[in-house]
């Protein structure tokens, strides 16, 4: 009887162990703790614009802002090439794509920063953190992309401009997987850097910057001049958006090479990333 009793004590839902292994995803542990997630997801969600009148339209408003603004000063001052699309359509594609990928890998940035105190007080798989960022930014980016269909409807409806539908519209939710992959992957590999050199914090957006100026959100890529095309080959977010656009439209340039490169860098950096996080999730709370 007590030997039957103890067992039962020893059934623990959550078994710690020091000694796990560097690329351990905890992917059990995260699918126990898929209420924990759920949960984080809604904060998320909610917190990005508690406290505003229009709330959740600013999902909407931003891009739509910024498509207005790179259509006056890239389209129509610059004189910059759209490929034959309408500009918004153009510039908005870039805009959504370009912001799930670079809001996710800031959020992921500050995974260790923003949540040392939570991380103090209770154990749970510390991916269960940058995996609810990426949940809520893909929300965010299925909400734009339903505008993004709209505008489309609209345009093919009242211009020229004409649906095209192919096979390479298939190759969406793999871009969508990819663009993913690679903003968890650098966010959470200099999340591992920010607890102890916290003014990489104050370079991530800056580089965010230059980074979106070196991939073709607000230019086809057709107008990098061909002594410069040989470095968008180390930028594995360059394909990601081209590609993007060609499976939408059928316009632009589309390579089998550059995607493949694209999702071997996209790999290797999360996996990389993976490394450093779990590493630093060991002791990371006695350096912060």
């Amino acid at each position: 009887m007590n030997t039957m009793q103890s067992k039962e004590k020893d059934q623990w839902s959550v078994v710690i162990k020091s000694n796990s292994h560097a690329f351990n995803f905890n992917l059990q542990e995260l699918l126990n703790s898929k209420e924990l997630i759920h949960v984080l997801v809604k904060r998320d969600f909610v917190s990005v614009y508690k406290q505003t009148i229009l709330g959740p339209l600013w999902f909407i408003i931003q891009p739509l802002l910024t498509t207005i603004m790179y259509s006056f000063v890239f389209g129509n001052i610059a004189k910059m090439s759209t490929s034959g699309l309408p500009q918004p359509l153009f510039y908005f594609s870039g805009t959504i794509l370009w912001s799930f990928f670079s809001t996710n890998l800031i959020k992921c940035s500050d995974t260790f920063v923003t949540n040392s105190s939570l991380f103090s007080k209770i154990y749970f798989p510390r991916l269960a953190i940058p995996l609810s960022y990426t949940i809520t930014n893909l929300r965010t980016f299925l909400i734009q992309f339903a505008v993004f269909v709209g505008l489309i409807v609209y345009f093919a409806l009242t211009s020229a401009f004409s649906i095209v539908f192919n096979s390479y519209m298939l190759l969406l939710p793999l871009l969508l997987a990819q663009t993913a992959i690679l903003s968890v992957g650098v966010g959470i590999l200099i999340s591992a850097f920010t607890t102890k050199y916290r003014d990489l914090r104050h370079l991530v957006n800056f580089g965010i910057t230059l980074w979106m100026y070196f991939t073709p959100v607000v230019y086809p890529i057709s107008q990098v001049p061909s002594r410069f095309k040989g470095l968008y080959s180390f930028n594995p977010v360059a394909p990601i958006v081209e590609s993007f656009r060609f499976s939408i439209f059928g316009v632009g340039s589309f390579s089998w090479r550059q995607l493949g490169i694209s999702i071997v860098i996209s790999l290797v950096v999360f996996l990389i990333g993976i490394l450093l996080f779990n590493r630093t999730s060991r002791n990371f709370v006695d350096v912060i």
